[in-house]
């Protein structure tokens, strides 16, 4: 099977990068996929053209046009969206992804998946492999945490693991913000456990990846969202 995964922005390509592998197995052996990176997550455009500048890459403007070249593309078996839920309303904000990839004839396997709030919480659902990431992680910053609460989740995860917290990189500004994601990411990816992980965001990544390769029970109509 042939997969294409579409990511916001550098740091979760990153990541998945090291996760795919883990979860179906080595490139080629017997899948394949694509990760695609983009410059942030945008709005998705009200009508099938995007409104935005198609330079500026941002994920869910483009979304429409995207899925309709899968759709009418040989090859693709499959594609999964990974976007952060950020301070949306999850069932909602499925059930409009939903609506658009069945309005832009995508794939008939097209899966949406959310990191709630933002995909740092799937670092913040391997505490083992955080303290591995960061030998010096300030745990007591942690220790009120909710997974998977909307709580300003890369702030929490920054308090924890950088010197100054998050005032410190917010006062610093772009690209510091940017280049710490991906740091994190680089160091993350390569520990987390597709197993252990406490994250019900992170574990349903993994279910749905799993169930488009036929590791585990395909997925039903009423599932292909969430």
């Amino acid at each position: 099977m042939h997969i294409e995964i579409l990511v916001e922005d550098s740091s979760g390509a990153k990541l998945l990068s090291f996760l795919v592998p883990k979860i179906i197995g080595e490139y080629n052996s017997p899948h394949t996929w694509n990760i695609h990176k983009y410059k942030g997550i945008g709005r998705v455009p009200k009508g099938l053209t995007p409104a935005s500048d198609p330079q500026k890459r941002m994920l869910l403007d483009q979304l429409p046009k995207i899925l309709r070249g899968y759709g009418n593309t040989p090859g693709i078996d499959a594609v999964m969206v990974v976007l952060d839920s950020d301070n949306r309303n999850c069932a909602s904000f499925l059930a409009e992804l939903q609506g658009l990839a069945k309005t832009n004839q995508a794939p008939a396997h097209t899966i949406f998946r959310l990191a709630i709030e933002e995909i740092e919480a799937w670092y913040l659902g391997d505490r083992e492999a955080l303290q591995r990431a960061f030998p010096r992680l300030k745990a007591q910053a942690l220790k009120k945490y909710k997974q998977d609460s909307i709580c300003g989740t890369w702030e929490l995860l920054a308090d924890a693991v950088y010197p100054g917290g998050s005032s410190k990189i917010k006062k610093e500004g772009w690209p510091l913000s940017g280049q710490l994601k991906h740091d994190w990411a680089e160091k993350m990816g390569p520990l987390l456990s597709v197993e252990a992980n406490k994250s019900p965001s992170f574990n349903k990544l993994c279910q749905g990846l799993r169930r488009l390769t036929g590791q585990s029970p395909a997925l039903s109509s009423s599932e292909q969202v969430f």
